[in-house]
């Protein structure tokens, strides 16, 4: 093997390898300077992944502490240590969307920005009732679809469908308060946990299910009614999109409505903003870019073979 060059000191190459560094610093530095289209990290930290991923795991803790918090004693002991769990997600919660806030406006100031943390946190914890009761009835639906289980412990510990929708219901409250980046960052964590990938924007009704999960895709202005089931590998996503004068994507509704009641099997594609009516059933791997009336089978042409 011939190198490009022969180092004849260590001294030698410790001078290369500063040089190296020192250019390829620079070069990084004047991409960043560049193309930088957030705000500057001097102006405040950005949220914190980790401590998203430490705020959800708290978030499961208050939703399922007869499952993931492994004490067991007297009911007001239980309850104490439920408030400390609360607490401490209170208090990490607000920090981050303190951050978040900051980032997406610094001309308020990190002061007002941590404290509208502190209230926006608030009313996300005075939702969390809401959150479990949803969840509860995600993991009902889950039971109620799946006879491969006759446990809700399983369901709750080790069902991929759970971890999506306990990430999805929280960043959807967390967007409808009016927190920015938390919920891109919250449901994209799930999405590489899982291989479902749910918009927080979404809007999803009471009773859902996904069945296995993988590949699943849910767009930002879907609107989902209740007892809504889905299988691995269905999307729900938008056919084309609207541009503005400048050629860039606008936010208009371009998903599917899917009322209550609807079943989907698995690698159907859904697209644009059309309505699966009430009571239909979705086959596997159609192709659906038109409105379908309530109680409906949609399914693809019969397979062709011949005998070879």
């Amino acid at each position: 093997m011939e190198y490009d060059y022969i180092c004849s000191s260590r001294a030698e190459l410790t001078g290369r390898i500063g040089a190296v560094i020192n250019n390829t610093v620079e070069q990084l530095s004047a991409i960043s300077a560049g193309a930088r289209k957030i705000t500057p990290a001097s102006c405040g930290p950005l949220p914190s992944v980790e401590a998203v991923r430490e705020i959800l795991d708290l978030v499961k803790t208050v939703i399922f502490p007869e499952f993931i918090d492994r004490y067991h004693g007297t009911r007001a002991m239980e309850d104490a240590r439920l408030s400390v769990s609360t607490e401490r997600l209170f208090r990490s919660l607000s920090k981050e969307i303190g951050h978040s806030l900051f980032q997406k406006n610094p001309d308020c100031g990190s002061s007002v920005a941590a404290e509208q943390g502190l209230e926006l946190a608030l009313k996300l914890v005075e939702r969390l009732p809401e959150i479990k009761r949803l969840i509860y009835t995600d993991v009902q639906a889950i039971y109620d679809n799946d006879p491969a289980t006759e446990d809700f412990g399983e369901i709750i510990l080790s069902y991929p469908v759970v971890h999506a929708m306990i990430h999805y219901r929280f960043a959807h409250e967390l967007l409808k308060i009016g927190v920015p980046v938390l919920p891109r960052i919250i449901t994209e964590l799930a999405h590489s946990d899982t291989g479902i990938d749910i918009n927080p924007g979404a809007t999803i009704g009471e009773y859902f299910a996904i069945d296995h999960g993988t590949g699943v895709v849910i767009g930002e202005t879907c609107i989902i009614g209740d007892h809504v089931t889905l299988y691995q590998g269905v999307t729900l996503g938008a056919r084309n999109f609207t541009l503005n004068g400048e050629g860039h994507p606008v936010n208009v509704p371009r998903h599917p409505i899917l009322e209550d009641h609807v079943t989907v099997y698995a690698n159907a594609t859904i697209l644009g903003r059309i309505t699966v009516g009430h009571d239909t059933i979705v086959g596997g791997n159609v192709w659906l870019t038109e409105s379908v009336p309530p109680k409906s089978r949609v399914v693809q042409k019969n397979a062709e073979f011949k005998v070879r």
